[in-house]
C-alpha cells in the first residue's frame, strides 16, 4: 500500500478521541492560541459522555452510558464559559430490605430529622445514625481540601497528606483496607453495605482488598465538587460533550468525525498521526499529541507493548436503561416511589450480599443475588423527556449492576480472559438484576416499562463487552483501569498525564485523577502543554 498522503496543515496539538476529556483539552489549547485539531472515531463527539434516543419512535434523550456528575471541577465550567448545569438531587439514597418479616429500608435524605428518624427506625438506636453523621463530615472534610489538587501539578504522598491533615482520616482512606474502617465505625450490616458500594462503582474488588482498590474508587466518589455529590446533568450527558464541543470550535479548534486513528509516530520533537476514513488514509504532522484513549490503546497506536506488569483492563458493572409508563410501586408503602427513585435506590447491597458477590464472580459466576442500584433521571430533569412522554407520565429508570466482571458474561474468572461474549449471556444477568430488583416491589418492573413504536419494551443492557466493542473502552472499563491515589509516582510526572514520549501525552480517564465524567484529565494535559511552551 502506498504512504498515505501528508495533509498539509501541521498543528501544534492533535488529540485522538473526542470524548469529554479530549473535547477540553481542545478548548484549552485552542483558547491558548494554539492550533488543535480533533480526530474522533465515530460520527459524533462525546465518548461515553453522551445523550441518545435509544428507543425507536420514543422521544427520551437517555444519557446512554455515564449518566451522573460529580468530579467536574466548576473551574471548567467557568473557564470554558460552557452553557450547561447540573441540579442537585433532592434524596441521597432509599435502601430497601425486609426486618422482621416487614419490607422496611433506609432513607437518607429530606433533612437531618427524617434521615435520623429512619436510622432508628431500621436499626433501634442512634448510634449508626450518629456514626453515619461523624464518617461523612470526615469524608467532606477531606473533599475540601483534596479536590482543589484535582486541577493542580501533582502533589507527592508527603504533600497530600499534609493537606489532608488527619492522620484518622488518612489512614481510613489512604492506608488501611475501607472495610476495617466501616467495621470499626459501623455495625448494621445494610448500613455498612451502602457505604462500601461507593468502593465498587466499575470497580472488581472487596473491603478488605490488601491492594486499596476499593479505597481509590472510593475517594473518588466522595470528593467530588468538596462535596461529594453527584448531581443530575440538565439535558441528559449529552448536553456537556455538545458544550465542550461548541467551545472547542468557538476557540478555533477543527473537530472531525469518523476519522479513526490507527498510529502515531514521534520523536519527541515532532510527530505524525495516521487515520483513515471511510474513503481515504491520511497522516498529519504535529508538534504535540494529546491522546484521549486508554493507556493500553496508546501503547497499539505507538507500535509498543504495554508497560511490564500491566494487568489488561476489565470492566465490572452492567448498564441498564429504562423508560416506564410508571414509577413502580413499592413494598415499603411508607416512601413514596417518587423520594425513593430521586436519589440512589440501592438493591441488594448489604454488607455481606456485597462480599458473596464478590467471591462468586471471583470463582467465575454471576452473583446468585445480583447487586445493583438505580436511579431515575427524569424526576428532577424532565427536559430529557418530550412533551407526549411528560404530559403521560413516564420516567426514566437507570440501573448500575456491581461485581459483575467482564469474564463473568465471557464464561470465565476475572484475569482468565473467558469465552467470547454472548447475548444470552448478558441477559441472563439481566434478567437475575431484574428479579431481585422486583422482590422489592409490589408490582414487577416489566409491567411498568414502556413500549417503542414496534411494540419492544424500552430496556436496553450494556455489558463490558458491549462499552468495549462500542466505545473502546478497554475490556470495557468505564475508568480505562484501575483507579490511582491523587498523588505522584515515579513516572506519572508533574500533572500525571506524562508518557515515555515527551510530546505524546495521556488526556483520558486512565491518566491520573482521570476517571469519571471530570474533564479533570484533560484540563491537565492541556495545563502540561501551556506550561512546557512557557
Amino acid at each position: 500500500m502506498p504512504a498515505a498522503p501528508h495533509d498539509a496543515t501541521s498543528y501544534d496539538a492533535v488529540i485522538v478521541g473526542g470524548g469529554h476529556n479530549g473535547l477540553v483539552a481542545a478548548a484549552y489549547l485552542a483558547r491558548a492560541g494554539r492550533s488543535v485539531l480533533v480526530l474522533e472515531r465515530l460520527d459524533r463527539t462525546g465518548g461515553a459522555a453522551v445523550s441518545t434516543r435509544p428507543f425507536d419512535g420514543i422521544d427520551a434523550r437517555l444519557s446512554r452510558y455515564s449518566y451522573l456528575v460529580s468530579l467536574l471541577p466548576q473551574q471548567i465550567i467557568d473557564d470554558l464559559g460552557l452553557r450547561f448545569a447540573v441540579r442537585k438531587r433532592g434524596v441521597s439514597s432509599y435502601t430497601p430490605t425486609v426486618r422482621d418479616g416487614r419490607a422496611t429500608g433506609l432513607f437518607v435524605g429530606g433533612g437531618t430529622a427524617r434521615t435520623r428518624e429512619s436510622f432508628a427506625r431500621l436499626t433501634g438506636g442512634e448510634r449508626e445514625f450518629e456514626a453515619w453523621e461523624s464518617f461523612y463530615a470526615m469524608t467532606q472534610r477531606v473533599a475540601r481540601r483534596v479536590f482543589p489538587t484535582l486541577t493542580e501539578p501533582l502533589p507527592t504522598r508527603a504533600e497530600l497528606r499534609e493537606r489532608v491533615g488527619e492522620d484518622a482520616a488518612w489512614q481510613a482512606l489512604f492506608e488501611r483496607p475501607l472495610g476495617e474502617t466501616i467495621e470499626e465505625r459501623f455495625t448494621d450490616d445494610l448500613v455498612r453495605g451502602v457505604v462500601l458500594t461507593d468502593g465498587l462503582i466499575g470497580t472488581f474488588s472487596h473491603a478488605h482488598d490488601p491492594s486499596l482498590l476499593q479505597n481509590r474508587c472510593f475517594l473518588y466518589h466522595v470528593i467530588g465538587g468538596g462535596t461529594g455529590d453527584w448531581d443530575v446533568p440538565v439535558g441528559g450527558m449529552g448536553a456537556l460533550t455538545d458544550a465542550l464541543a461548541d467551545a472547542a470550535r468557538a476557540a478555533g479548534a477543527r473537530i472531525r468525525t469518523g476519522h479513526e486513528v490507527y498510529g502515531i509516530d514521534t520523536d519527541g520533537e515532532t510527530a505524525e498521526v495516521h487515520y483513515r476514513t471511510a474513503e481515504r488514509e491520511g497522516t498529519v504532522p504535529a508538534r504535540r499529541v494529546l491522546v484521549n484513549a486508554s493507556p493500553e490503546t496508546l501503547a497499539g497506536l505507538l507500535g509498543e507493548e504495554p508497560a511490564p506488569g500491566s494487568v489488561p483492563a476489565a470492566g465490572s458493572q452492567l448498564k441498564v436503561n429504562m423508560l416506564l409508563n410508571r414509577l413502580p410501586r413499592l413494598k415499603d408503602t411508607a416512601v413514596d416511589p417518587r423520594e425513593a427513585f430521586a436519589g440512589t435506590f440501592h438493591v441488594a447491597e448489604g454488607y455481606e450480599q456485597l462480599a458473596d458477590a464478590h467471591r462468586q464472580a471471583q470463582d467465575g459466576a454471576m452473583p446468585r443475588v445480583p447487586p445493583s442500584e438505580l436511579y431515575c433521571h427524569s424526576l428532577t430533569d424532565p427536559s430529557i423527556l418530550g412533551p407526549e412522554l411528560a404530559q403521560r407520565g413516564c420516567q426514566t429508570l437507570t440501573l448500575f449492576g456491581l461485581l459483575t466482571p467482564a469474564e463473568s458474561f465471557a464464561g470465565g474468572t476475572p484475569g482468565s480472559g473467558g469465552t467470547p461474549d454472548t447475548d444470552a449471556q448478558r441477559d441472563r444477568a439481566l434478567a437475575d438484576t431484574l428479579a431481585e430488583f422486583d422482590t422489592h416491589l409490589a408490582e414487577p418492573v416489566a409491567d411498568c416499562l414502556a413500549h417503542d413504536a414496534e411494540g419492544r419494551p424500552c430496556i436496553e443492557a450494556k455489558s463490558p463487552q458491549d462499552l468495549a466493542r462500542e466505545l473502546r473502552l478497554p475490556g470495557g472499563h468505564i475508568f480505562h483501569g484501575d483507579l490511582s491515589f491523587p498523588y505522584a509516582g515515579e513516572h506519572t510526572g508533574r500533572w500525571g498525564v506524562s508518557t515515555a514520549h515527551s510530546n505524546v501525552l495521556l488526556c483520558g480517564a486512565g491518566a491520573v485523577r482521570g476517571g469519571g465524567v471530570s474533564g479533570i484529565a484533560g484540563h491537565n494535559a492541556a495545563m502540561a502543554v501551556l506550561e512546557a511552551d512557557e
